[in-house]
Parts: C-alpha cells; sequence; structure tokens
C-alpha cells in the first residue's frame, strides 16, 4: 500500500517526490503512453510530473502559448513539467553553437528538477540514456525494450504484461506505484483558439454531422488507397454525413486524391495537433489506418472504422472505444517499412467499410 507523505509518495523505503516520464514520440505512441501516465497521476496526486518529449508533439501535453511548468491546467492537464528536445533539427547541426546551447539549456531543465525516478517508457537506447543521464536515481524500463541494449541503463527492469501496448505500458508504469494500475479516461489539452478555429471552419463549410478520414499513415504498407476513403465519403454522403480529410505534412498528395474521388463529399483540411483534437472532440466516427489520429480519436472515445494491413490490431488497434477493425487474413505481421501498400490490406473494400461505418453510426443513435 503507497501512502502519501506531504508532497511526496512513499513507495517502500523510496520517497518519490518528483517522476521523469521519458517518451520522445511518436504521436501514436505517446497517446499509447497517456492512459499510464494518468494513472500514475490518480496514485500520486501529489507527485510532481514532468515529461521529456519531441518539440513537435509536445502539444499532445500542452496548448500552444501555454506555460510549460506549474500545476496542471486545461491547457495542460496531465504533467507539471513539459521538457522538449529536438533531436531531429540537433543531428542536423549538432556542432553548431546554438544547438549546443539548446541542448545545454534542455538538459539543466530536466536535472534541475532532482527527478526521484525517471520512467522510460519508449524502450529505445537514447530514450533509456536520457532517462539515466536525467540525474535520476532510480531508472526504469520494460525487461524486454524495443531495443535490447536499453535495459542496460535502467537500475529496475520490469517484465511487461498484457496484449495491447497500453496494457504493456501499464504494467511496466505498475512498478512505481507497486501496485496494479488501470486504465482511466484521459484528458487532452484545451486549446481556445483551436477551439475556436475549429468552430468557425465548420460553420464556414456548413458541416454539421461529419466523420474525419485519414488516408494517410506512417509508411505506404498500412494506407489503404486514398481514392477508396473518396468513395467511402461519398457513401457516407447519402446518409448525411459529411466527411472531413484529416492530411498531415508530406500527405497532401493522398488527400487531393480522395477528395476528388469523393466527387465533393469530401473536405481536404490540414490541422495542427491542437486543431486535430479539437476537431476530433466533434467528431461522430474516424475512419483510417494504424496511426496517431486514429488513436487520438480512440483516446476521445471516438467510434473508429480502423483499416489495418501488417500491423496488428490486438497489439495496435483501437482501445477503449466502440470499435470495428476490418483485416484480411492475408495480412502478415510486420512492421517492415515498405512503400507499397500491404496486400492483404487491398483485399479490403469500400462496401466492407461502409457497412462497419453504418454500423458504429446506428449505435450512436440507438445503442
Amino acid at each position: 500500500m503507497s501512502a502519501i507523505s506531504g508532497t511526496g509518495t512513499q513507495i517502500g523505503q523510496e520517497k518519490i517526490d518528483n517522476l521523469l516520464i521519458v517518451r520522445l514520440g511518436a504521436m501514436g505512441d505517446v497517446i499509447h503512453t497517456l492512459p499510464a501516465v494518468q494513472a500514475i497521476r490518480d496514485v500520486f496526486p501529489h507527485a510532481m510530473i514532468g515529461w521529456l518529449i519531441e518539440e513537435r508533439w509536445a502539444e499532445l501535453l500542452c496548448a500552444p502559448g501555454a506555460s510549460r511548468r506549474g500545476p496542471p491546467s486545461r491547457q495542460r492537464p496531465l504533467v507539471d513539467w513539459v521538457h522538449t528536445v529536438n533531436l531531429r533539427g540537433w543531428n542536423k547541426s549538432l556542432f553548431t553553437v546554438a544547438t549546443l546551447q539548446q541542448i545545454a539549456k534542455a538538459w539543466n531543465d530536466v536535472r534541475s528538477v532532482r527527478y526521484d525516478v525517471a520512467l522510460d517508457l519508449q524502450g529505445a537506447i537514447r530514450s533509456a540514456v536520457l532517462a539515466r543521464f536525467s540525474g535520476a536515481h532510480t531508472v526504469i524500463g520494460a525487461a524486454e525494450p524495443r531495443e535490447s541494449p536499453a535495459s542496460l541503463w535502467y537500475t529496475r527492469r520490469v517484465v511487461a504484461r498484457g496484449t495491447h501496448v497500453i496494457e504493456q505500458n501499464l504494467s511496466v508504469a505498475a512498478a512505481v506505484a507497486r501496485q496494479k494500475m488501470l486504465p482511466t479516461q484521459i484528458e487532452f489539452p484545451h486549446d481556445p483558439a483551436a477551439e475556436e478555429k475549429v468552430d468557425r471552419l465548420l460553420h464556414d463549410h456548413s458541416i454539421g454531422e461529419f466523420a474525419i478520414l485519414n488516408p494517410g499513415a506512417g509508411w505506404g504498407a498500412k494506407r489503404w488507397p486514398a481514392e477508396r476513403y473518396g468513395q467511402v465519403a461519398l457513401e457516407l454522403s447519402k446518409t448525411n454525413v459529411r466527411s472531413i480529410l484529416n492530411y498531415g505534412p508530406g500527405e497532401e498528395d493522398l488527400a487531393r486524391a480522395a477528395e476528388s474521388a469523393s466527387e465533393g463529399a469530401a473536405t481536404a483540411i490540414k490541422t495542427s495537433i491542437s486543431e486535430l483534437i479539437a476537431l476530433s472532440r466533434r467528431a461522430r466516427l474516424f475512419i483510417g489506418g494504424d496511426t496517431g489520429p486514429l488513436h487520438l480519436a480512440a483516446a476521445l472515445r471516438v467510434p473508429v472504422v480502423a483499416v489495418f494491413g501488417p500491423t496488428d490490431p490486438a497489439r495496435n488497434g483501437p482501445y477503449g472505444t466502440r470499435s470495428i477493425v476490418l483485416r484480411s487474413p492475408a495480412s502478415a505481421t510486420s512492421h517492415a517499412r515498405r512503400a507499397q501498400p500491404d496486400e492483404g490490406l487491398l483485399e479490403i473494400g469500400v462496401e466492407a467499410v461502409v457497412d462497419a461505418a453504418g454500423k458504429l453510426l446506428a449505435e450512436g443513435v440507438y445503442g
């Protein structure tokens, strides 16, 4: 049994005042980590929790313009301090004065907190090294991390349990509390500017009830053809459900191809992360593959039609929301970043996706 003492938390012989989460990216992986951190927050409400994350994903934790340090708020609901790094940018100009100053500032911020525990929920060599160099005297990670050498940097190794990655993260986080942790509802940052922009956008396009369709994915093997998303949008329009095509950097061609195939039934909109959060909160349905926006929709309890190819939905599928997962038996589990769509993925037809969407939409009305 854990007992709260003062502003810290007593665990066995250890007192935890400050806890650092290390999960640098990417979008879906950060979202899959949130339930574990929320569970820690629920168990240890008085502990100071920091998170080390790549700058480009920081909006998942803190609204733009809001302070990244201080008591949790609607703009930063989960953690007390958001520490950011820019590893991709730093690698391009590692030995310039500006980069070295940025690295020094980021690292001074982390070490100044004097974290008691660092919890690496990424399992990569770089995340494990950053956790160890944070200055925390206890560094916890999975006994069999994604990159095996990462475990050499941990002072405590935990056997991850569970099928879904969210369950695995919860089991590793349980080592902090030394008790089982269960997923609870998580809260994303509320950005007033993003909320206002999305409301205005929906009004300007005369969009009422809508579904979000997401033709992009991390690599080609996971991408269902963009034109088929457009055909799905056309069918949904016959039930008075408009479609918004979400796309990110480098996905403009996919969005335009889907928009063209929709014959005017879908509108392509590029959003920031904060705007996508606001948009997803208002959606009746999400349709897409194994990608960050799908996991965001699931975390927000939006019904999901998941179109899966090579990745395993048992481990990476939508979690905690009403969902229908479509996957062909011809798809073999693989994380090979092939450019061409998975052959099994191509066997999933437009009709199957439309039927699944209709079932979830009907459940929302009559369920």
